[in-house]
């Protein structure tokens, strides 16, 4: 996952948060003033966490297989999760229960995401569709499913009136609700992370051959390419070493430290900057690791 950040990566350890038994593969900061963060990891369960602390709130366990995304409600009342189940769960954070599971994917669901109101949540899976869920209804069947995808579907962003899904085909496709239409823009590449920046106009997109571009939402162009892994604004992101890499967004220089220390023992697997505070991010890794860094 890359993530665009501030001028200065936050590289100072807070604390660790200590749980989870094997990789973890997702970390989300809750929504609002972002004061708790959740993880999902290959031990099935969803974790709570107070980042500034340390400590857990809240274990989620109804998980058969390994939790691969997580996504949170505009209130932190709910949240969906996905992974090896080939199904969407929907929880009350209150209870700690699901309240709804949504099957209908035929392999692993590697990408969730609600829409603004987490009236509806959409889903990107192994099978290569996208499907749309409309929280709403009684109804247990998708209200959409897009399968112009050639390959499993890795990662989603969902916007007011669009979703972006990026392939192991090597595209991201961006489907415009409003009007109907689909742009796809291929990179030749798997696709692994969508991130839009905060001023809309472009994506981060990150694929398998360790590069990372800024991609104009209107035309598809590549306007920069970030490489240097195994600002000004800034693009941040975890490698294969467990390495955390910060770039210039202007002129895709390699920030310092060049290169970084590593700050997992195993593969980074998410990096995600706090909201509307650039002195802290969460980064989690293979080695069953989530750590809190502030500067």
């Amino acid at each position: 996952m890359a993530s665009k950040g501030p001028t200065l990566t936050p590289r100072t350890l807070h604390t660790s948060l200590e749980g989870h038994n094997g990789s973890v593969h997702v970390v989300r900061y809750s929504k609002g003033s972002a004061a708790y963060v959740m993880t999902g990891g290959q031990d099935r369960t969803v974790r709570l966490w107070n980042p500034n602390t340390g400590g857990e709130v809240k274990a989620f366990k109804a998980h058969g297989y390994e939790v691969l995304s997580v996504t949170i409600a505009h209130d932190n009342a709910s949240f969906a999760s996905s992974g090896g189940d080939r199904s969407v769960f929907v929880w009350d954070v209150a209870t700690g229960q699901t309240t709804r599971r949504i099957p209908g994917h035929m392999g692993k669901i590697n990408a969730v995401e609600f829409n603004q109101d987490a009236s509806v949540v959409v889903s990107g899976s192994f099978d290569a569709t996208v499907r749309v869920w409309d929280l709403r209804a009684t109804s247990r069947q998708a209200i959409q499913e897009l399968k112009e995808a050639r390959d499993a579907i890795q990662c989603l962003h969902v916007g007011p009136t669009e979703i972006i899904s990026g392939s192991v085909d090597g595209h991201v496709r961006t489907y415009d609700l409003r009007m109907g239409e689909l742009r796809s823009d291929y990179l030749g590449h798997p696709v692994t992370s969508i991130v839009p920046t905060i001023d809309g106009q472009t994506l981060l997109v990150a694929t398998l051959d360790s590069r990372i571009r800024l991609i104009d939402r209107a035309d598809g162009r590549v306007l920069n390419t970030f490489q240097g892994m195994r600002m000004a604004p800034s693009v941040i992101a975890g490698d294969e070493q467990g390495r955390i890499w910060t770039w210039d967004l202007v002129d895709a220089s390699v920030m310092e430290p060049n290169p970084p220390p590593a700050a997992h023992k195993k593969v980074t697997t998410w990096v995600e900057q706090r909201p509307n505070d650039p002195n802290q991010m969460v980064s989690a890794s293979a080695d069953g690791s989530v750590k809190v860094w502030t500067s």
